[in-house]
């Protein structure tokens, strides 16, 4: 499964919210510095799908905002 992700890296409050777009939304607390807030996104992601991390990976969007992920189930 393809999921698009709007990321907000150096939030207040982490979490995940469901858009009528179809696009998530995932805040994290870690900087936008060194790959620390995709690592959170990756982490926050397999939580919400119950995979493990190791089954997420990042295919566009590295150093933007908007960035697509494939989950393995």
């Amino acid at each position: 499964m393809k999921v698009e992700v709007h990321t907000k890296p150096g939030s207040r409050r982490p979490g995940i919210e469901h858009t009528a777009t179809g696009l998530l939304t995932v805040r994290v607390r870690e900087p936008a510095r060194d790959g620390q807030a995709n690592a959170a996104v990756i982490r926050a992601l397999a939580e919400e799908y119950g995979v493990p991390p190791s089954k997420i990976k990042l295919l566009r969007g590295a150093g933007a905002r908007v960035k697509l992920f494939a989950i393995d189930e």
